[in-house]
């Protein structure tokens, strides 16, 4: 009888790599294979940041995960933060790559040892297509709030309703939902509307439209998602294809960072008190392209004596940390889900995308943060930052709303738990 033995490819950003990675981890504990597909960009990241460890290609408690990668048809200097480019490049090149891929592992493996299953991020429904047309299962992996698969699901009805036209720009300002009980979507802010220019979001609402929306609604055999009930039970009912796992916390492994992470920032917080800090996130190195930089030492000589500046945070440890009070958060999904599975408010500060709506679920619906509102030209003034910051440290009911939201979403992956009881019926439909 052959053995389970899943290919997991993410989409190359590090908000998919991560979460695809702790589901690989979660696989291998219940007796799976995984062979974990990057691009050969976002693998060169990876053994970069891994340093010493760079030459390993396997990762896990005990080297269960082998590290391999495929070209995604752009120069190494192209910039890859052109998401219409880089989506549109890898829609030509890296379906055949993948495709040869599999071909090589499984002429290289016992009969019992090949490809049985891929699970793609369905960001990239492209690799589902592989998968069926090699005949294998076909798993497609949502690391985002399942809400916005719903959105991307009703593309068509949005279309005939008349709430956007054909390159997804929305006819009015107005706020809509997908379903009665679903949260409000506001429609400038679906997330092919918040990427940054019109060319690309133009181009990945009619990728999400055509190739995506096709592809993972036809070709996934299953659709998981890093997501519970207890954040989107409404969505959940509404489009129940969609099965919750979450939350995929991380290990100890740190083969999926692309870059190294800075501990010092424990050590900082191990001398302030007991909710006292405000964790801001990280200073990314790609930051600005990694231009002109200068204002970071400017702003981490004025905060020396209030705090402490690192580039790449062990973010779940910090949110775990007793000194941290507050969450100021972009509000991505992954933070969203790790913040909420720490019980820290959010103070919500959303830049693009789907984090927009992120933020209705943490503000709107659960309660358990605030949100900041821009003034004209998009600025935050300190005073409004002062003001939220104020309010929620004197208001406990964010705290206990927050701690509340914690010890349920806990109890999704404990035994017996909703999210577990999935993942259990998922592996055992793997190695059916």
């Amino acid at each position: 009888m052959s053995e389970a033995h899943i290919l997991a490819i993410p989409y190359p950003a590090q908000g998919h790599v991560i979460p695809l990675l702790e589901l690989s981890h979660e696989l291998v504990k219940h007796g799976i294979k995984v062979t974990f597909v990057n691009t050969d960009f976002v693998h060169n990241k990876i053994m970069k940041s891994l340093g010493e460890k760079s030459s390993e290609l396997f990762v896990g408690n005990n080297n269960e995960i082998k590290l391999v990668s495929i070209p995604d048809g752009l120069e190494e200097s192209d910039n890859r933060n052109d998401l219409g480019k880089l989506t549109l490049s890898m829609l030509e090149v890296m379906p055949k790559k993948l495709e040869m891929l599999i071909e090589d592992i499984n002429n290289k493996s016992a009969e019992n040892n090949r490809i049985t299953c891929l699970v793609a991020d369905g960001n990239i429904g492209w690799a589902l297509e592989v998968a069926k047309k090699m005949g294998i299962k076909a798993v497609a992996f949502w690391p985002a709030a399942a809400s916005m698969l719903a959105l991307i699901f009703n593309i068509q009805k949005l279309l005939d309703d008349g709430i956007i036209d054909t390159d997804g720009n929305p006819i009015n300002d107005e706020t809509i939902q997908l379903s009665p009980k679903m949260p409000p979507m506001r429609t400038k802010d679906f997330v092919w509307s918040q990427l940054g220019d019109k060319t690309t979001e133009k181009i990945l609402f009619h990728y999400y439209r055509q190739e995506n929306n096709k592809s993972v609604k036809v070709a996934a055999d299953k659709i998981i998602c890093n997501t519970t009930y207890e954040h989107e039970a409404a969505t959940l009912d509404f489009v129940p294809q969609i099965i919750p796992i979450g939350p995929l916390l991380a290990t100890n492994s740190i083969a999926g960072n692309f870059w190294q992470e800075d501990s010092t920032c424990l050590n900082w917080l191990d001398q302030q008190e007991t909710n006292s800090a405000f964790f801001i996130g990280y200073i990314r190195p790609d930051i600005n392209n990694g231009e002109n930089q200068s204002f970071l030492k400017e702003f981490e000589e004025r905060v020396k004596n209030l705090g402490k500046v690192v580039q790449w945070a062990p973010q779940q440890r910090v949110l775990s940390h007793p000194s941290i009070a507050c969450f100021i958060s972009h509000c991505g999904w992954n933070s969203t889900m790790e913040g909420t599975t720490k019980g820290v408010p959010f103070l919500c500060w959303p830049y693009f995308a789907d984090q927009l709506f992120n933020q209705t679920l943490i503000y709107d619906v659960r309660k358990v943060g605030l949100r900041l509102d821009p003034i004209t030209g998009g600025i935050i003034t300190r005073e409004q930052i002062t003001c939220k910051i104020k309010t929620l440290l004197q208001d406990e009911g964010f705290k206990v709303r927050a701690m509340e939201l914690r010890n349920l979403v806990i109890n999704n992956i404990k035994e017996g738990g909703r999210s577990s009881i999935n993942l259990n019926n998922f592996v055992d439909w793997i190695k059916a």
